[in-house]
This record gives structure tokens, sequence and C-alpha cells, in this order.
């Protein structure tokens, strides 16, 4: 018949004392699903053994329940006896126990609150007034403390690290900083402080039985010395970022690390000093860092399987007639370095030191090639023969070279020659038309160690041709003019008032000059009238050049010729005269015409306290108009040119005695 879950049954007499006593228990369907087997079936052999242990029936109910369980038997169904059958009780399905179980917990957990309450207490009263648990300054463990003792122990510790120096650890670099001069003090009252009173969190005080925590100093410290100590470190502490390369001690290649550029963040720099001074340990400050491309291992991957091998022994260069060798220290010389992609280091053959290395034994193998020139003898030009050049081709034979280098035998290459023609033929200058005078002009007058110099740079010029349609330019003909040259020091004009340097005197040879060309009909290029006017000179028709201690042009002279005829530069110098004369084809008649001085100024004082001194009276300044015609002769045309020129008056300079020791 069905099991009906839903009723309740009479627990029969269980247990060893067979009471008579009764309990009820009402079957969830659920359970009731799930132990269909407690009820026996109709075949004795299958019947099951179920366990019962329901306190209060058949075992004292103080007892612990699990210790009676035993088997039970299973009992007639209802409906064959009329009687209920036996249930099975689980643990928990006993509604009292559960009530007891709440009751028991909850006195324990007021037992623990109350414990804990006591101990939290009896730990608040303790340790009122002393430094947390835990608590370190600068290192030291003041925790539990007194305030008192904390400040003894500190000054005691801490103490003697206040006048050593401060280690500071910048990027690579290392370095230390004088806590007195940065203005560094510490604050033992504020230090105190720092380390805080009791805390009030329970969760706190219990976690600080077991950590620490670390409050740092407090520091008297001014923010401007700091900064100030910390900006004179910078030349230790910053650096420029270095590649990687390979250096050579003799032949002997060397790995060179590569470095990150650094330098110092002061302000984030002076913080962290602040904080972190008393610690006794390398205060760590900021750095902006500039990344190298380099690294290491890129740079010993190209020592080792590159430049090991190319100093490894000697190369044979192979020339046309003559060879030259170069040892390993000469070819460590020629090999250039430079950053490469991932990191890596490229090597290669540097052509100015490869030059420098095989061409003095080489010599005798190229020959230089010559311009044709014009020399002047009996008073006209004459074409002196241009000579062709022979010399090595260096861009073409830098990789063949290289390519020997990376043997380990064999180590030979054959270098290749090229021809230079001269940049003017015979031909070509005997084509160019220079026949006659075209324009020709004549200055005088100056001193001594001026005419040193005209000399020089009219040695320097003379014969100089320029090609149709070229620019010539002075100051890049000639160079560099300074004592290695063989200028000397002579006068100049420097900011109006009289003044020496090397070189002087060269504007009497570009005066001189302009008004060649001037004359010649050829078109000016640029040049520049003195600031205040020299009597020797035409009005409106002179000029300056100048070029530094290094040879820099800061102010030249220059012309084109215009013509499809070429130009011929003669200089004639004495002692006492600089002449020059252009020749070529006269294609043109020219003439000048100079207006009245207009628009005078007056001059100033000046007073001169150095020597060399020329008192002067000074003179008025002024502006004239200088206007050029020129007819051309092949065509008949006339066209004028005109230019203003505004002097400045000349100073009135008073000579006065030298300072003391001047």
């Amino acid at each position: 018949m069905p099991y009906d879950a839903d009723k309740t049954r009479a627990m029969p007499p269980v247990g060893p004392g067979g009471t008579s006593s009764e309990k009820t228990a009402k079957i969830n369907p659920v359970q009731a699903d799930a132990s269909t087997a407690a009820w026996p079936s109709e075949e004795p052999d299958n019947e099951p053994t179920v366990t019962a242990a329901v306190p209060g029936v058949g075992f004292p109910a103080s007892e612990d329940a699990t210790e009676y369980m035993r088997p039970v038997s299973p009992q007639p169904r209802p409906e064959d006896s009329g009687v209920y059958g036996p249930v099975m009780v689980e643990p928990g399905e006993d509604e009292d126990r559960p009530k007891n179980s709440r009751k028991k917990a909850l006195v324990v957990a007021a037992a623990v609150v109350g414990a804990f309450g006591l101990l939290y207490g009896l730990d608040m009263l303790v340790s009122s007034g002393n430094v947390p648990r835990g608590v370190t300054v600068a290192g030291v463990d003041v925790g539990g403390m007194s305030h008192a003792d904390a400040e003894k122990k500190l000054r005691d510790e801490i103490g003697p690290r206040l006048s050593k120096p401060v280690a500071l650890k910048a990027g690579d670099v290392t370095s230390e900083l004088d806590p007195k001069s940065a203005g560094l003090e510490l604050d033992w009252n504020g230090t105190i402080d720092r380390a805080g009173s009791q805390p009030l969190s329970p969760v706190t005080r219990v976690t600080s039985f077991f950590t620490s925590r670390e409050v740092g100093v407090a520091t008297k410290a001014d923010a401007t010395k700091v900064s100030g100590a910390l900006e004179a470190l910078r030349p230790k502490l910053d650096h420029e970022p270095v590649e990687g390369t390979i250096r050579f001690e003799g032949a002997t290649p060397v790995a060179v690390d590569p470095h990150n550029g650094q330098k110092l963040k002061v302000d984030q720099a002076a913080s962290a000093v602040v904080a972190n001074w008393a610690s006794g340990a390398p205060v760590e400050v900021p750095m902006d860092f500039t990344p190298v491309k380099t690294t290491k291992e890129g740079v010993e991957k190209a020592l080792n399987e590159i430049v090991k091998t190319a100093v490894s022994g000697p190369v044979k260069i192979k020339g046309e007639g003559k060879d030259a060798t170069l040892t390993p220290e000469q070819i460590g010389a020629t090999l250039a370095f430079a950053p490469g992609d991932g990191g890596a280091l490229n090597v290669g053959p540097n052509k100015d030191k490869l030059v420098e290395a095989a061409l003095p034994q080489l010599k005798d193998t190229v020959k230089e090639g010559k311009d044709a020139q014009i020399v002047f003898e009996g008073g006209k030009p004459t074409v002196k023969e241009s000579v062709d050049g022979l010399d090595l081709d260096w861009d073409k034979n830098l990789q063949p070279y290289f390519d020997a280098l990376k043997k380990t035998d064999a180590r030979e290459v054959k270098f290749e020659y090229k021809h230079t023609p001269a940049k003017v033929t015979t031909e070509q200058a005997n084509k160019m038309g220079i026949k006659e005078v075209i324009g020709e002009f004549t200055t005088g007058g100056f001193a001594a160690e001026s005419g040193v110099n005209i000399r020089v740079v009219a040695q320097k010029v003379n014969g100089a041709i320029v090609k149709p349609k070229e620019t010539f330019s002075l100051n890049k003909h000639t160079g560099p003019r300074g004592t290695a040259q063989g200028y000397v020091e002579a006068g100049i004009i420097e900011n109006g008032i009289p003044g020496r340097a090397v070189g002087g005197g060269i504007s009497q040879f570009a005066t001189t000059l302009y008004n060649a060309y001037y004359l010649a009909g050829m078109k000016d290029a640029g040049h520049k009238e003195h600031s205040y006017w020299i009597t020797r000179y035409p009005k409106g028709r002179e000029a300056t050049v100048f070029m530094d201690g290094a040879g820099n042009s800061l102010i030249d002279i220059a012309f084109t010729n215009p013509d499809d005829t070429g130009v011929a530069i003669q200089t004639i110098w004495t002692p006492s005269s600089i002449k020059i004369v252009l020749w070529g084809t006269k294609n043109y008649d020219v003439t000048g015409s100079t207006s009245a001085e207009f628009n005078h100024t007056q001059p100033e004082e000046r007073k001169v306290n150095k020597t060399p001194c020329s008192p002067s009276n000074g003179a008025q300044g002024f502006s004239v108009t200088d206007t050029r015609t020129i007819k051309d002769r092949r065509t008949g045309q006339v066209r004028t040119e005109s230019r203003t020129v505004r002097y400045d008056p000349s100073h009135k300079i008073i000579c006065e005695p030298p300072p003391p020791g001047g």
C-alpha cells in the first residue's frame, strides 16, 4: 500500500531499556522518497537495516545520541498489524535540539565578546600614553615605548647619522650631500608626534602584534638651501647620453658600454631628500633619463663578430706601381661606429681616416691636377697650361677595403684610380678672350703693416680667372687670413674707433678691387662701405671686408662676370701702392659721377684710454650718391646704376692715460 508521508506514527519502544515512552515524528516527503528502503519489503531477505537516534528515546537525553545508535529492525506495516511501525528519525529533525544549540552559541559568543572587551580595555589602559605597537621611525623600533623613552632611543640611534653626509643614488651615479649645507635638521618633537597616539580600532590593535609601520622623521628644512645644494651636485649627477662604441688601446679593441643620459629633477629630488635623509640608507633621487640606441649586447656582438677580425693582422693595399700596408693599430683608426637598429652597433670604414693612413704610402702614385693659369709676362697675359690629375678613387675603394678586413687570411685589396680633369683647361683658357685691359684702379698711402697684408693677399689673387657667368668672392678665394697664412697685425676700424687686428689693411685691397671691376663693367655681387669716409678712397666707391679669427666670412666683396668671355685678375704691389688690373675682352665703356655731400651730421667726442691711440679732431658725416654709366660696345645700349651711401661722422678722439695696471 502506498506510503503516506504526512501521517504521524507512534514510535515503538526502542533501546536496551525498553521504555514505554512514545515520540511522534513527521516524515518529510523528500526524506520519505529518499528512504523508502527503510520500510520492510515483501521479501524479508531484502529488508534493510536502519538507524534511529532520538534523544530521550531508549537512552539518556543528556548523552550524545550517536553513542547509542544501533540497527533497528523493521516493524510490520500498519495495514498488516493495525499499529504504526517504526519511523527513521535523523539528527536535526528533533525540534528541541536546534533551540538548545542556538542558546549555547549565544552564551559562548557573549562570553568571547566579554573577554575580548576586557582584554581591549586592559590593553588600552596598559598602553595609554605610549607609542603604538609596531611603529618604527627611520628604521628604529619605538613601538610600545613611552614618548620620553622613544625620543631617547631615537636620539641615541639616529642622532649620530645626522652629521654624516647623505648618500644619494641618482640613476647610475652615486654622490653625497652635506646635510648642514643643505639646511637639514631633525625636528625631534615633530618626529615623536608623527608616531601618533594609540589606535582605537580593535583590528589595528590586534594586527599591531604582527606588523610594523614606518612613520619616518619630521624635518626642519630650508627648501632654497636643499634645492641649491642639489643644483651644486648637477655636474656629478647629470650626464649626456653616451652611445656604446669601441675604443682601441693600441691595436686592442675595447667595448665601451652605452649609458643613458640623465638630468636631476631638482624639485622632486628635494622632496625625496627631506623625507629620507635621516634613514641611514642611500636616498634615491628622481632623474629624467634620455635613452640611447645601442645596447651592451649590440656592442659586444660588433666587437666579437667584426672588429676583432678586422684588427687581427695587417692588410695590404695594392696601388699603381706601389703598395701600402696598414698595421692593426692603423686599421683600428680607420673604423667608424654608429648606432644601428634594435640596439646594434654598426661598424664601417671612415674615408678620411683611411686617406690619412694610406695616402702617405701611395702619394707617389697620384698626381695633383692644376687649372690653366694666366701669368703676366712682359706686361701681357699668357696662358700657363693645365695639368690633369690622377687620384685614388676613395669612394669606390672604401667598401672593398672593409670587405678585406672581414677576412682572416689573404687580406689584401687592389685600389682603383680616377683621372681628374682641370676645371679650367688650357684650351678653355685660350678661348676665354683674355687679351686686353678692361678695368684697372690704384690706391696708396697705407701703413707698413697694412702693406704686408696687402702684399700677401695680392699674391694669392694674382692670376685668378673668373669664367663666364662665374662669381668671384675675395674671402672665398683667399680663405682664412691669420698668422698661419702670413698675415700680421695692422690697423682696422672697430665701432668707429681705430684699432688693430691680424689681417688689417685688406680693406684697401677690397676698395681697389671694387673700383677695378666697377670700371670694367662687371656686376656687383655684394660689398659694404666703411662706416665713415676715409679720405684716400673715392666717396661712395669703396669697400671693407672682415673675417673672424676662425676664418668665418662676416663682410665680403664679390663680383660676377656677366659676359661669355673670361676675366683674369692681375695684382701689382709696391711698398706704397696696390694696383689691380682686370684683363678680358672689353665690351663696356664705363664712367662714374658722384654727387655733392648732403645730410651732414656732426661728430661726437670719444675718450680713449688704451694704446695705441691717435687723437683726432673728427669729421662730419654725410651722404652721397654715386652713379655709374655703362655703354655696351656690342649693342650701343646705355644704362645707369645709382647707389646712395651714408657715412657716419668720424669721432673726435681724445687720448687719456690708461688705467693703473692697464
